[in-house]
């Protein structure tokens, strides 16, 4: 009699289960092997210039991002705590490449569930919408670009592309202001091995312990704020 498909795929796997747990089986005895300071954390990003963006998309960049997380009295804001260094440092790497992803045609909109569906990668979504954003500032307000415009026009184009109501140039306002967004929420409660969330700023503000090895002990102690300096993968406190 046949084997049925299903029990085939079954014993198949358990067969190769058995050889790689075999191949691979550890005897433990006394203690759990550990050996201190031996992870392989990320390595830390180097502070000082640019290496995606040119010094005039930065400024424009830093300029937008204090918008989305202004300073207050207690926290500096999204320029301050580094997060336009974070995504100048992502746009410079895998992240802005699309590195791994699928990235040949068709290319169609999709629904928000999908995720993106550009051929355009993240690195060059932004300097197209930055480029259409500064043309769009020049030709709008006497020459003038994003950064050197008053504040309050600043925001009020922020909120326009945020509603999807500012029409830019060979770039969708509404898709750039969703990237710009989460990528500042991301340089701003990231580790600050990445570059973003200097001196902990983020992790301050919401009693985030950051990467310690317990933290049972106030696992169940809400409304309290956290006493001791957050930690960060590197095993550095501020």
């Amino acid at each position: 009699m046949a084997l049925k498909r299903r029990e085939l795929l079954s014993s198949t796997i358990a067969a190769v289960f058995a050889v790689t747990t075999a191949a691979c089986a550890t005897t433990v005895t006394g203690a759990l092997p550990w050996t201190a300071s031996a992870a392989d954390p990320p390595k830390p990003v180097t502070p000082g210039g640019w290496l995606y963006f040119t010094p005039e998309e930065a400024g424009v960049v830093e300029v937008f991002v204090d918008h989305l997380i202004p300073p207050d009295p207690k926290t500096p804001g999204a320029r301050d705590a580094g997060v336009a260094v974070y995504i100048d440092r992502q746009l410079a790497g895998p992240y802005g490449s699309s590195a791994g992803l699928y990235m040949r045609p068709p290319f169609a909109d999709g629904s928000p569930q999908q995720g993106a569906q550009s051929a355009l990668t993240p690195a060059a979504r932004y300097r197209v919408a930055l480029a259409a954003l500064d043309q769009h500032c020049r030709q709008r307000f006497a020459g003038k670009s994003y950064r050197d415009i008053p504040a309050d026009q600043q925001v009020d184009l922020i909120r326009q592309m945020e509603k999807g109501s500012l029409v830019l140039a060979n770039a969708n306002a509404r898709a750039f202001f969703e990237v710009i967004l989460k990528n500042t929420q991301e340089g701003f409660f990231a580790d600050p091995i990445y570059g973003g969330n200097r001196d902990m700023v983020g992790w301050k503000m919401i009693g985030f312990p950051g990467a310690i090895y317990d933290y049972r002990d106030w696992v169940g102690r809400h409304n309290e704020r956290y006493p001791n300096p957050p930690v960060g993968i590197g095993g550095s406190t501020i």
